[in-house]
């Protein structure tokens, strides 16, 4: 009992830290995307489905995780188990296919011609088969092919790797999951985010020119964001594998418990990148605030202007504020415009 309750207080904490910051970030994400849906670009929608497939794991899955935690034994029995593990394919299937869409999209986006681009239907088509191909795979398992379990430390649950030797029915299951859903989603994701970066560090010598444009800093971003995807989830792929051919007996649970813990962190820092390089969504953030500050203020006239007509204001811009990135357009114009921007969100800042 002492041996379990040392060895989960960093994995019940590392949780609760990765559901929250979850949550807060990719809702932030889907609360900017929403005020402006007419305004985001195609490749955009795959952002925004990334955020969806992050936070829908962090709420279906890490609350279940976090109470087995406390309560040192999984909760629920064999349905609740059967529930994770549906929730968990469905939500990294999705996440994994996103990125390599993405990788495509940005790939296409930086060699077609400037007026052969993506249209909003066909990326939306797109992440339909994304959900459609996950739920496939997901429900695989409830109609008799493969299954899930358990994992090792017995907090969580997920496909049943260690039954891959127990029938050929789990081992086609599985051989076919790895090969379909990690290893030529990974395969697209490394070849085509390698040109990318490839492209990325040849842009980097027109940033002196002025054309370090919008397009460089999304292709950018997906770069980082795959990396830390393939990164996160590299150890529970290496682990799930051991399983398959050494049985899960063969490692201390204990052992099994920081490839999760490097797993669940992927929910959690893609709002962070977005953050540091999108100018135009800590633009939005600012302006969220301000709209939430606002509201929770009575409504008083100041400077000429009551409260309502001041809350309505905000809202109206943050519905209009557009990415400051047009196609072609150097993302940093020239120092008044910058200076400009930065005393508006300051004069934002503190409105309120």
């Amino acid at each position: 009992q002492l041996i379990w309750a040392v060895s989960t207080s960093p994995h019940f904490l590392s949780t609760v830290v990765w559901s929250v910051l979850s949550v807060l970030g990719n809702a932030a994400v889907l609360v900017t995307s929403a005020l402006r849906p007419t305004h985001l670009k195609a490749p955009e929608l795959l952002t925004v489905n990334l955020a969806v497939t992050d936070i829908g794991m962090a709420l279906s899955m890490y609350p279940l995780s976090i109470a087995s935690l406390f309560n040192h034994a999984w909760i629920g029995g064999d349905f609740s188990c059967l529930y994770y593990g549906l929730m968990g394919m469905i939500f990294s299937t999705a996440s994994i296919m996103t990125l390599a869409v993405m990788g495509l999209v940005l790939g296409l986006y930086s060699t077609s011609p400037p007026g052969n681009k993506f249209q909003r239907r066909t990326i939306t088509m797109v992440i339909s088969l994304i959900w459609l191909y996950s739920g496939l795979w997901a429900v695989f398992p409830l109609l008799g092919w493969g299954g899930y379990g358990p994992e090792p430390f017995g907090v969580a649950c997920s496909v049943d790797w260690a039954s891959y030797q127990d029938s050929l029915n789990h081992s086609t299951f599985i051989m076919s999951l790895s090969i379909f859903c990690t290893f030529i989603p990974c395969l697209v994701i490394l070849f085509s985010y390698s040109g990318i970066a490839w492209k990325l560090h040849k842009a980097y010598q027109s940033i002196q020119n002025g054309n370090f444009n919008y397009g460089h800093i999304e292709r950018k971003m997906a770069v980082l964001i795959s990396s830390g995807f393939i990164v996160a989830w590299s150890p529970y792929v290496v682990l799930s594998f051991w399983y398959m051919f050494q049985g899960k007996a063969s490692l201390a649970p204990l052992v099994s418990l920081l490839p999760c813990l490097f797993a669940k962190g992927s929910t959690a820092y893609n709002p962070f990148i977005y953050y540091i390089f999108r100018r135009s969504f800590r633009r939005q953030l600012i302006q969220l605030r301000g709209l939430i500050c606002c509201s929770a203020q009575p409504d008083t006239p100041s400077s000429g202007e009551t409260g309502e007509e001041g809350r309505q204001t905000l809202r109206s811009d943050l519905r209009q504020s557009l990415p400051e990135e047009k196609s072609g357009a150097p993302l940093v114009g020239e120092l008044g415009t910058a200076a400009l921007e930065i005393q508006s969100e300051n004069e934002l800042t503190s409105s309120c």
